[in-house]
This record gives C-alpha cells, sequence and structure tokens, in this order.
C-alpha cells in the first residue's frame, strides 16, 4: 500500500540537514519513504490529512526506561537521607533477592514502552533500574520486553544489561562497590545469546546492543570482552560512566584515569559506543584535575547521550551542550525517567546550554532537535532513521499544533518546543505501521497498565526499607512534602 500523508509542515531532510516545508506531504510504501515535499505526482491507496500538525521524524531514545520509575522518590531527597536509598553492604552479603515476581517483571517494560509510544519516541534503547533488583536484569524479562516492542510496533536496540558488581552502602554510611565477578560474566554471555536470537527478529524491529550497567560496576576483563563481542556481533555499546562524584573518585583512585581516560586506555571507545550523562570530565566545571576528556571522545568518535532532565533534577548540566558540539562530539539524548518527554528535554537542555554560554547560537531548540533525530542515528550507524526523506524508514510522528496551550504560532520548531509536551503528539508511525493515532494504541487498556504499575511501585517502594542500612522508619525515609493526615 502506498500512502501519503499531509499537513501544515514537514520536516524533511536535504542529505545535510532537516528542513521546514509548509504544506508538505510523506509518501510511502511499505516501511520504506518513496518521497517528501510539496506535490507528488503518483498515484496513492490511501491519504492522511493531519490538517494544522507537524510531521517530524520520530524520537530517538538512546537511554529510555524500560521500567516502573522510581526517580520520583530520589528527588528532593535531602543529604541525610541520601545514602539511604543505596542497597545496604549488610543487606548485598546477607544475599539479595528478588522482590517482584516474573510477571511483574515481564510487564514492566509493556507499561514503559506504552509510555515511549505515546511521547513520540520511535526508536528506543532502554535502561532499567538495579536499586530493588536482585542483580541486572534476566533474559526472560527482556525477552518479554522484546515480545511487548513488537507487538506494540516499537523499533528497539537490546539485550540483557549486566555488571559485575553492585554499589552498596557500608555502616558508617559511605558508598563502595562490592563484586560477584561470575555473574558478571554470566551475564555478557547471557546478553550474547540474546542478540545472536533476536537480531534481526520482527522484521529487523528489534536489533541487538550490549548494555553494561555503570562503570564501576565492570571488571576490566568484561570491559574488554564487550568490547571484542561487539565487534564480532557488529552492535552498539552503551555504558553509564563520567556520570556522578562517586563514579569518578572510584575510577580515578582504582586506576589513576578518569572514567573517560580509563575505558580510552582499554581501546573501549569508539563511534559505536555511547556513554549516557557524559558530564563529569575533565576540562569542564565538574572537576578542577588537568587534562580534556572532550578531546578523548572527539578523537574515538564516542557518543555522549545527553539526558538533560533527569541530571538537571539534581542540580546538574552539560558544560554545555554547544562546546560538546563545537568540540565535533557526537550528542544524542536519552529520557531515562518518566515522563519520557522529549520537549520537556529539549527545553532543558538549550536552557542550560544558553546560560553557560550566555548566547543562543549553537543552543537552540533546533540544534537539540538535531541530537534526538541524527545524533541518535549517528551513533546506531543508520543513515535511515532520524530523517525524512526519501529511502529513509517510514518512522515519523505527527505534533498537533492547534491546542490552545500552543499559543500562536510562529516558526513549528521553536513554537512546539517552547509550548508543547509528549501529550500533543497525536499519531506515530513505525516502520510504516500507524502505532498510535489520536493518541490511541489499539489493544491498549491505560487504566488496566496504570492500575498493574501503581502495584508494582508501591512493592518496589518498600522493598527500600529492607536495604537501608539504618532502618529507618518509612515515614523517615520517605518525606512527604507537607504533613499528612
Amino acid at each position: 500500500m502506498i500512502t501519503k500523508i499531509k499537513g501544515r509542515y514537514v520536516i524533511g531532510f536535504t542529505g545535510e540537514d532537516h528542513e521546514i516545508i509548509t504544506d508538505g506531504e510523506v509518501v510511502y510504501e511499505g516501511n520504506s519513504i518513496l518521497y517528501v515535499g510539496k506535490h507528488y505526482e503518483g498515484p496513492v491507496d490511501h491519504t492522511e490529512d493531519v490538517g494544522n500538525g507537524v510531521i517530524m521524524p520520530g524520537f530517538i531514545d538512546l537511554n529510555a526506561l524500560g521500567d516502573i520509575d522510581h526517580d520520583i522518590i530520589h528527588r528532593e531527597v535531602y543529604r541525610s537521607l541520601k545514602s539511604s536509598l543505596n542497597p545496604s553492604q549488610e543487606y548485598f552479603r546477607k544475599g539479595t533477592h528478588e522482590l517482584m515476581t516474573p510477571e511483574d517483571e515481564a510487564f514492566k517494560s509493556l507499561y514503559a514502552y506504552v509510555q515511549l509510544i505515546r511521547n513520540g519516541v520511535t526508536t528506543a534503547m532502554p535502561i532499567t533500574s538495579t536499586y530493588y533488583k536482585k542483580w541486572a536484569d534476566t533474559y526472560e524479562e527482556e525477552e518479554a520486553g522484546v515480545h511487548h516492542a513488537a507487538k506494540l510496533g516499537l523499533r528497539l536496540y537490546t539485550s540483557p544489561s549486566y555488571q559485575c558488581g553492585m554499589n552498596v552502602v557500608r555502616p558508617d554510611g559511605s558508598m563502595t562497590v562490592e563484586f560477584d565477578e561470575e555473574a558478571g560474566q554470566r551475564g555478557l554471555e547471557s546478553a550474547v545469546s540474546f542478540i545472536k536470537k533476536y537480531d534481526g527478529a520482527y522484521n529487523g524491529l528489534i536489533r541487538g546492543a550490549l548494555l553494561p550497567e555503570r562503570i564501576e560496576t565492570q571488571t576490566e576483563e568484561v570491559l574488554l570482552k564487550t568490547k571484542a563481542y561487539a565487534e564480532e556481533l557488529d552492535c552498539p555499546i552503551k555504558l553509564h560512566a563520567a556520570q556522578g562524584a562517586f563514579e569518578y573518585q572510584y575510577i580515578k583512585e582504582k586506576t589513576g584515569k578518569s572514567p573517560i581516560e580509563y575505558l580510552n586506555s582499554l581501546g573501549f571507545l569508539s563511534e559505536k559506543v555511547g556513554i549516557p550523562h557524559c558530564y563529569v570530565l575533565k576540562g569542564t566545571k565538574w572537576t578542577d584535575d588537568p587534562g580534556n576528556d572532550l578531546e578523548i571522545l572527539e578523537k574515538t568518535k564516542t557518543t555522549a547521550i545527553y539526558c538533560p532532565i533527569i541530571i538537571g533534577r539534581g542540580g546538574r548540566y552539560l558544560d554545555s551542550f554547544k562546546r560538546y558540539r563545537d568540540c565535533n562530539i557526537n550528542i544524542a539524548l536519552g529520557t531515562d525517567t518518566f515522563p519520557p518527554d522529549f520537549f520537556q528535554n529539549v527545553r532543558v537542555a538549550s536552557m542550560y546550554s544558553q546560560m553557560v554560554e550566555g548566547c543562543a547560537e549553537g543552543s537552540t531548540y533546533a540544534d537539540v532537535y538535531r541530537a534526538i533525530t541524527l545524533g541518535g542515528a549517528k551513533m546506531l550507524g543508520r543513515d535511515d532513521l532520524g530523517r525524512l526523506c526519501k529511502g529513509a524508514k517510514a518512522d515519523m510522528i505527527v505534533v498537533n499544533l492547534d491546542s490552545f496551550h500552543m499559543g500562536a504560532l510562529d516558526d513549528p520548531i521553536r513554537t512546539m518546543f517552547l509550548c508543547g509536551s509528549g501529550c500533543d503528539v497525536t499519531m506515530s508511525i513505525i516502520d510504516g505501521k500507524t502505532v498510535m493515532k489520536d493518541r490511541e494504541i489499539a489493544g491498549v487498556d491505560l487504566q488496566e497498565l496504570k492500575a498493574k504499575a501503581q502495584e508494582y511501585y508501591d512493592r518496589m517502594k518498600k522493598g527500600y526499607l529492607e536495604r537501608d542500612y539504618r532502618h529507618l522508619p518509612e515515614e523517615e525515609l520517605f518525606r512527604p512534602s507537607f504533613p499528612v493526615r
């Protein structure tokens, strides 16, 4: 079937950059785009007119939350309580256990992936929390996630995450890492088996990616094996690093290097590696150590995956978005939390960068929008994603401009990212299939999902009480905003 979708604006692609096409059209057949422009002359089987809307490439989320968000527990926590939210050394040594049933863990990705689609994400590389888990992802829960993604129509880069250690709190309240190296090795091998089975599944909608957890919870051997396997499997790697003071100091004391210097010394970094957060770097305001990690990222062509909202909630930011781009570092974006709203993330990233730089140049909404489309596609090695042009995959979303809160319409990019939100995404087409229309996803009962997610969250929250090294009472650990009666 040949389908034409037309609207007030289309964000097309010139071959070098995005462009704005007024009264534009996108024509696609199957999962491939045939035409982007103003007047398609060929025959079509179906025409969709979205009226006063923007037809644009869907968002590529390279740090997409794949479970039920715990971040609301960790926000606005007073300094005296922060260490109580991490698992204690005592808890780790007596034997951690799963709080959730296999059915719970199979459900969580369905809830998360529905959230992503409703916020305009068409390609996702998921992350799940280890705060409340026995260890990292299991093969079975990630397998369930693959089937959920395929049923919903979401494009996914994934495999089970793995780690050789866990960040824990000593009895005195200080942080350290406790290791189980054999578990890390088993996790890596499980991820490799998973990729061999599922890479290319569901007509190419599912692709493999190696997803080791935080750098400080990995051994050098597992990092080197991860790199070797990624080259063998021809898949990307995502590794959280340069994301906090504890991690930076831990790696520095262990290796004498910054996290980025350490990874570079292993030959780990490359154009197929993405580093979420990636802001505690030599050469930025976040450390006084001499050196320049930005030069390493540029030289190795490593992607920095910036997550503006999640680190901004903790009072941190990239120093700065413009500076990274001026250093020719590829930047992609991730949401890493609920809501997975890229409109919020674009606003915050632009605002922080302009606060650092004192000017709009290099820090505009358009600059950040490139990161959630072209930047993400570049890290994945996909010149058929993140753009609307002939030959690209038919992955696109529609943003409605009619809502009253959009205000007076000006430049469509500025209007959307100044006034809009993920709730303004009214249609999503992925791989040529309409997976959401008028905010509805076929076969999905949102109220049922929400009720199940609340049950999951309530049990997850109770688990913090067991893992707290001080065993504080619930009313003290979870401080309400105001007294509750």
